[in-house]
């Protein structure tokens, strides 16, 4: 099915779009961190340093220097358990997380360090998104303040 204002026949003039056509505005929409997927990488998180705020539980632990994976760069990682809620709950509360971190975390977050977001069960989802951004500055601040 078309939507109703695309041209039927195929030729479509310059500058006729389609009301379906998404057009990303933001000029942060090419910052993309590399994304934790190996399993051993989440277990080595979770032993290292955590924080919690109302949102979410964050984990971030220093890569090593015999790693080899560039030590510039930040990698992440999202979950949320079932206790989150269903799919579609768990899904909209990492989609959040995710938009978090590529605004928060390339200007606070420190190179060669992973990180990973754990999703609450309500509050990752309801919280308002600057309240949001303000908890994650704020975990990513104890996480990196000097250990006494």
């Amino acid at each position: 099915m078309t939507p109703p204002e695309t041209p039927t026949d195929g030729k479509a003039t310059n500058g006729t779009t389609s009301p379906a056509v998404s057009v990303c505005l933001d000029d942060k929409a090419d910052v993309s961190l590399p994304v934790l997927k190996k399993r051993s990488d989440f277990l080595a998180a979770a032993r290292a340093r955590k924080q919690g705020t109302e949102a979410m539980m964050i984990q971030a632990r220093k890569r090593r220097a015999d790693e080899d994976i560039d030590p510039s760069i930040i990698r992440v990682g999202f979950t949320c358990s079932k206790k989150v809620g269903n799919a579609v709950a768990r899904n909209r509360a990492k989609r959040r997380m995710r938009e978090v971190a590529r605004a928060i975390l390339p200007i606070h977050g420190h190179s060669g360090w992973d990180y990973v977001l754990i999703g609450r069960k309500v509050e990752t989802d309801t919280r308002d998104f600057k309240t949001l951004q303000g908890d994650l500055k704020w975990a990513l601040r104890k996480l990196h303040a000097p250990r006494t």
